[in-house]
């Protein structure tokens, strides 16, 4: 893969020679991050780009990009894989660096792409596939080797490491990795930490701020340290107290792992942070500010502090609202169709801790709905580990129901964008599907 990244380098400077980009990205962290660093090495290349950043690339938005200056050079990344039968006609050539599922055999000679699929390897995150595409420009773009991190992060790989991981963990400058208890964020006030960490559930602690005090005293630990500051004996009695108190409800949720640690803005933040930040800026409608968060623009730090404090409130009302909505539950699944009751634009976040929350046995498969105007966004997650395959779920369902959808993802994440008036008809072959789905497991 590495081979074909630097021929595709080498190949977009030939062909961009005296040429306009049109980069478009994805609007999660995954993808602010890699219009980050693309914009980095385009900006010291001296060329000259527009940018876009969408939501998902629906069929009318392709069209639009198709018919635009026909010298642009089109360089979608973090999306595009699920649209190579439009793309390939295309007069001009177009570049994609993406880590989605993807057909191969569309492919034709005007589709530049880097896919891991398309080489048999451990996945990679497209703030990877930027970051060596960058670095095969010029190794003078190795700084943005942390920029990736984030992305990698943001994108829930940091226990996937491979070798092309390791190349950018190995390349990223100020980067600290240790392992530690997994909560959120290890560079903010332990007491804070501790008392609204997603990461894993502390019986009489996560929620409670007498719990937290009650947790911190008997450790003879001070609630304003960070996870970070702590001491190795400090970080061992903790985990003791919390283990103590997970395992008497039954609990053997995962709550070791690695911690990454970057310099930002000249301070040490939790990379995880930082990619739910990113996130949160997007989501709630302020994709610019994430990018310039990124490219650490000080006026768009303030602004995104702000939007990030706004998104956590969103978010914890969005949580309440899904206690309360009704749920189409059977074995093996759980549908929560939110209709107007949470933003389209954060029902995946809010699926995505349901399904680490112990209200759901390993391999259960949740599916959130949520308006957006004319159409419904999809979002499909799976309790644990392991489970089926969401996109092919998704994929025979729109299959079956005949539906004009396309459905993006990975095996363990994935989502579609249906019109509101397919609503009942989307409900009731899901329902159907995932019945049958369950039992094959």
């Amino acid at each position: 893969m590495l081979n074909t990244m630097s021929n595709l380098a080498k190949e977009f400077l030939e062909i961009s020679k005296d040429r306009q980009i049109r980069l478009i990205s994805h609007y999660d962290t995954d993808g602010i991050t890699s219009a980050a660093i693309m914009t980095r090495t385009l900006k010291r290349l001296d060329k000259k780009f527009t940018l876009r950043i969408v939501k998902g690339l629906e069929k009318n938005i392709i069209e639009e990009e198709l018919s635009r200056n026909k010298r642009e050079i089109l360089f979608f990344v973090d999306l595009a894989s699920s649209s190579i039968d439009q793309l390939r006609s295309s007069s001009e050539p177009v570049f994609i660096l993406d880590h989605h599922e993807i057909d191969g055999s569309k492919i034709n000679e005007k589709i530049k792409i880097v896919n891991p699929h398309l080489f048999n390897e451990e996945e990679i995150c497209s703030a990877g596939l930027s970051y060596l595409f960058a670095k095969a420009i010029s190794e003078k773009n190795k700084d943005l080797a942390n920029t990736a991190i984030i992305g990698m992060v943001g994108d829930r790989h940091e226990t996937k490491l491979n070798k092309h991981y390791q190349l950018i963990i190995n390349d990223s400058e100020n980067l600290e990795i240790k392992k530690s208890l997994l909560i959120f964020s290890a560079t903010r006030p332990l007491r804070k930490s501790l008392e609204y960490s997603t990461s894993f559930y502390i019986p009489g602690v996560t929620g409670s701020s007498k719990g937290v005090q009650e947790l911190l005293r008997e450790n003879g630990i001070s609630g304003e340290k960070t996870l970070y500051e702590l001491t190795d004996e400090e970080i061992s009695k903790l985990i003791t107290s919390i283990l103590i108190r997970m395992v008497a409800k039954g609990d053997k949720t995962e709550i070791l792992g690695n911690l990454y640690i970057t310099k930002f803005y000249n301070r040490k933040e939790d990379v995880r942070e930082l990619s739910v930040l990113i996130n949160a800026c997007s989501r709630l409608g302020f994709p610019e500010i994430a990018l310039s968060f990124c490219l650490q623009n000080e006026k768009a730090k303030e602004q995104a502090q702000d939007i990030y404090t706004q998104y956590k409130q969103e978010l914890i009302d969005a949580l309440k609202n899904a206690e309360k909505l009704e749920k189409i539950q059977g074995r093996g699944f759980m549908i929560m169709n939110a209709k107007d009751q949470i933003k389209d634009t954060i029902i995946g976040t809010v699926t995505s801790i349901l399904s680490s929350s112990l209200d759901y046995e390993s391999g259960t498969i949740l599916i959130g709905m949520a308006y957006n105007q004319d159409k419904i966004k999809v979002s499909a997650r799976v309790a644990g580990r392991d489970g089926k395959n969401l996109k092919e779920v998704l994929e025979k369902t729109i299959s079956i129901t005949q539906m004009n959808a396309e459905v993006g993802g990975h095996h363990m994440a994935a989502g579609c964008l249906i019109k509101k008036e397919d609503e009942q008809k989307f409900v009731e072959e899901l329902r159907k599907n995932l019945e049958i789905e369950v039992v094959k497991i």
